[in-house]
């Protein structure tokens, strides 16, 4: 019997499968003992499937790259550190042991005993990390029963579970998963911005997917609107098969844009810069004619192992991002590693009460001089093979941005002394993400060359909200009036002070908010390049005098409503 559902739309696009219903990963398991005879054999059991699963993330990630290998990596390494915990792997064995349980009731035994200890945690983000206990312990279980997390044969299935985790997507993906839904979620999580660099249909906070939807179900998933159609009837067969007509012919029209111009219909040329973080990422945006890299993250030279990246490393690394840009400008982002981002060097900490507000970004590079000097010293070297600017992240002090400027102009002056060609002059802009840095900048503006504004977490600071909160995810939002104010006001002086100013949070990648961003003054943004061209497109259908004309009447809004009512015009 055909069956509608509604839940929020996360990641685009149509998809008709079977449905694979995941229930939560606490495990269901019945108490079992086993005889004396039989522990030897259990245990040999629980390890051969402890080590399938290593195997399964190491394969995985050897498969990744760009950004999915920064993004899942970090999950990935997270994982792996637990399958080698002692405090698992002994309390298992010694439950088989000393309790002669099976290997599957030990393993729900221990998850919940470890569970119960982060949930008795003060810190929300240390008890968040029950979602990690429970992905390797679903893992686990998989194997013990072999099955590859549960997906095995999963061709042309859609997931339905709780939550997933960023971790599995693109494993899901090549494994033949067309769409996934969730119960729980948000649309601004981990995984949905994934979801969305895959081009993975996805569809969160839809609690009744669980309850109401069956194994072997057949599914209509709209990924756009966060419909989801179960045992569907012939018109709605005939609406996904026109909604997958009408993806390929936007597909192929956004195909022809990729050498047309960034321009208004009145004219005015919009720069669109590549958010990049490997040299597949710079080569896509420099096929997608992006007028250049206006952010190269640099923290993937330093997650994932176990020493510093030296500065001949470093430089090499950022000499090849200036060489695949051709001559256009290419804008590298010192290290911002903390908050939800460690590294196995132990260079960021991984046991702050509240990492979000901590040790991180410009503040973790001050406090070790030596390693923001080697960085440094790279990016100038870099910048003696085309144009390239320093950005510098979590400012909120005028105070930061003098030191590492003065650091620049003593290293560029040894460096020059050493024999070294750099750039007679390499631009230094600070990122706006901290509300202080917003409100304080007037007082700094002239001692940067350019700025970029981080939306992601200046959202996330100036609303207090977590974006990865899913019971918050009806506050943060970047349609605040607060929000909106801050950035006309950060943007205006920008522009009254002769400074070059982007976008570079996943507000400028959106094209819904693309007219919106036109009105509050805003000529260059920094995006993925899995949205550029969707970007491109909607710029060109705007006019841009008509647009700040409306301006005013955006900031009088008072409500998210009100915004919202704007952009519908």
């Amino acid at each position: 019997m055909r069956q509608e559902f509604k839940g929020n739309g996360a990641s685009r696009g149509s998809a008709l499968g079977r449905a694979r219903v995941r229930l939560p990963h606490a495990l269901e398991v019945a108490e079992e003992h086993i005889s004396p005879e039989q522990v030897a054999d259990e245990l040999a059991r629980l390890h051969r499937a402890i080590d399938v699963v290593r195997a399964q993330m190491h394969e995985l990630r050897q498969r990744l790259h760009g950004a999915l290998a920064h993004e899942i990596g970090e999950f990935l390494d997270l994982h792996a550190l637990l399958l080698d915990d002692p405090e698992l792997l002994q309390g298992l064995d010694a439950l088989i042991r000393t309790g002669r349980y099976t290997a599957d009731y030990a393993l729900r035994l221990q998850r919940d005993r470890i569970a119960a200890v982060f949930a008795g945690m003060d810190d929300a983000y240390l008890r968040s990390r029950i979602d990690d206990i429970d992905q390797v312990v679903g893992r686990i279980h998989a194997a013990l029963h072999s099955r590859e997390n549960g997906a095995e044969g999963v061709a042309g299935e859609i997931l339905i579970t709780d939550n997933v985790a960023p971790a599995e997507l693109a494993q899901l993906q090549a494994q033949g998963v067309v769409a996934i839904v969730t119960s729980a979620g948000s649309t601004l999580s981990h995984s949905a911005i994934l979801a969305r660099s895959l081009h993975l249909p996805l569809v969160v906070g839809l609690p009744q997917a669980l309850l109401k939807i069956n194994d072997g179900d057949a599914l209509i998933v709209d990924g756009g609107s966060g419909l989801v159609v179960a045992e569907p009837a012939p018109a709605d067969l005939r609406t996904h098969r026109q909604r997958e007509r009408e993806y390929i012919r936007e597909r192929k029209e956004l195909h022809r844009l990729r050498r047309e111009p960034t321009r208004t219909i009145d004219g005015v040329d919009i720069h669109l810069y590549a958010n990049a973080e490997s040299r597949e990422d710079v080569a896509e945006a420099h096929a997608l004619g992006a007028s250049g890299i206006g952010l190269y993250r640099t923290e993937f030279l330093f997650l994932q192992r176990n020493e510093l990246p030296d500065e001949e490393e470093q430089f090499r690394a950022y000499r090849d991002v200036v060489l695949g840009m051709s001559g256009r400008p290419v804008t590298i982002r010192t290290l911002d590693l903390g908050a939800d981002k460690a590294d196995r060097t132990g260079l960021a900490m991984r046991d702050e009460p509240n990492p979000a507000l901590g040790l991180r970004g410009v503040r973790l590079s001050l406090a070790r001089a030596n390693l923001l000097d080697t960085q440094l010293r790279a990016l100038l070297r870099a910048s003696g093979y085309g144009p390239l600017r320093v950005l510098v992240p979590m400012i909120s002090s005028r105070e930061e941005v003098r030191e590492v400027k003065a650091r620049l102009r003593s290293l560029a002056r040894d460096l020059r002394t050493q024999g070294h060609e750099i750039a007679d002059h390499i631009p230094l802009g600070a990122m706006i993400e901290v509300p202080a840095a917003a409100i304080a900048l007037p007082g700094f503006i002239g001692s940067v060359d350019f700025l970029s504004i981080g939306t992601n977490d200046l959202v996330q600071y100036l609303l207090a909200a977590d974006r990865n909160n899913e019971a918050l995810a009806d506050l943060y939002t970047p349609l605040h009036p607060a929000v909106l104010r801050l950035l006309r006001d950060v943007i205006r002086l920008a522009h009254t002070r002769g400074r070059p100013i982007a976008v570079c949070g996943e507000m400028a990648g959106d094209p819904l908010y693309a007219p919106l961003l036109l009105s509050l003054g805003l000529t260059e943004f920094s995006l993925h390049p899995n949205t550029l061209l969707e970007v491109r497109r909607l710029i060109r259908e705007c006019d841009l005098a008509a647009l700040r004309k409306r301006m005013p009447s955006l900031l009088r809004a008072r409500d998210r409503a009100g915004i919202e009512a704007w952009m519908k015009v």
